[in-house]
């Protein structure tokens, strides 16, 4: 039979009731830090280098770190720390060192507050190591009393939290990249991978918990859900029932496609691209790390990548990259590509890790 080429891409559903989701663009204001005393300048570092610098130098400074960052500008990797000894060290391994007040412990304590006490329908938090504050973004929905709870809270934290409105309304994006369909919903296919010599493909967990078989554009069926996490994540894992080919590229809507060799961790800075069957290609900058969403309905996500990427209902499940590198999933957010917005990803890495599957 002649096999039918499927591109990894994200899939995103229309279906189910869930549709785009970008989140509301951060303004980011002077942080209240202070610069070390200038030094050589350390040599230029891609995105991908200064992400393993960063989980380097992250495990030798242990609680002195206080976040990091990718200097586009520049090419050189930011790394917040503490104090004077810290920046030497941080120096001293070819990456800018810049001393702040917040360390990662009072950050992830503001954090854990906001969850036990700030947790409203249409929320979004994240840590903001630019200016070494977690930043709250409340959507349309959110009420003048909701609002007023999440000031209160917000005002609690003192200079580590800081609190903003958003025009758009945070919902799990369903439909996107490559274009895959179940029953009356559409995803994006993310990323192809292997298991055990087995062919699969990663997508958001959002679409896998709402279609478990899954087709392609012509209505043939392709695949099967074999695992589903959402909320808390958002990846699913689809097996393969088809014979079709299923390279490791990423379809780029112009008769070319990117070839993905191998996954990264996202870094603050990173330049991205994302392609899902809605809006196909679009691309941003990594705005920040380790982000809550509360999509409302008990649907929380945590520990995603935000980006200042648009998407669109139709684009759920589609590929983040940067070059030949796999980085997200798209789960949902704020806007839309005509007036800009935000979206955020559930790390591949991750999603690798938990369904013990490779790129390829």
């Amino acid at each position: 039979m002649k096999h039918r080429r499927i591109p990894g891409r994200r899939m995103v559903m229309t279906g189910a009731g869930i549709t785009a989701l970008v989140a509301a663009g951060v303004t980011f204001q002077t942080a209240n830090a202070s610069e070390p005393a200038k030094t050589s300048q350390p040599a230029p570092l891609s995105a991908l280098a200064a992400g393993k610098l960063a989980s380097t130098l992250g495990q030798d400074l242990g609680a002195d770190a206080a976040g990091t960052y990718y200097d586009a500008q520049s090419k050189s990797l930011v790394v917040n720390v503490l104090d004077a000894a810290a920046a030497k060290t941080v120096e001293a391994a070819g990456a800018k060192a810049r001393i702040v007040e917040n360390s990662l412990a009072e950050l992830a304590g503001a954090r854990t507050k906001l969850t036990a006490d700030a947790s409203v329908p249409g929320t979004a938090w994240v840590t903001d190591p630019t200016t070494n504050k977690v930043v709250v973004t409340a959507d349309r929905t959110v009420s003048d009393a909701e609002w007023a709870k999440l000031t209160k809270v917000v005002d609690g934290l003192g200079q580590v939290a800081e609190l903003q409105r958003t025009k758009g309304e945070f919902k799990p994006f369903i439909a996107g990249g490559d274009a895959i369909t179940g029953g009356t919903g559409r995803c994006s296919l993310g990323f192809n991978v292997v298991k055990g010599g087995e062919p699969y493909f990663l997508t958001a967990g959002h679409c896998t918990d709402a279609i478990s078989t899954w087709s392609d554009s012509s209505g043939t069926e392709i695949g099967a859900n074999e695992v589903s996490s959402f909320p808390d994540n958002d990846y699913g894992l689809v097996k393969y029932t088809a014979e079709v080919d299923h390279p490791s590229e990423v379809d780029l809507y112009n008769g070319s496609a990117q070839q993905i060799t191998g996954a990264a961790e996202a870094t603050v800075g990173m330049k991205v691209t994302r392609s899902g069957s809605t809006t196909q290609v679009h691309s941003g900058t990594v705005t920040g790390l380790d982000a809550t969403v509360n999509y409302g309905n008990g649907d929380i996500v945590n520990g995603l990548i935000q980006t200042d990427v648009c998407a669109e209902p139709g684009d759920s499940g589609g590929s983040l990259f940067s070059g030949s590198s796999a980085v997200g999933l798209t789960s949902g957010g704020s806007g839309d590509c005509t007036s800009g917005g935000e979206t955020f990803f559930q790390p591949v890495t991750e999603a690798l890790s938990a369904t013990g599957t490779q790129i390829g």
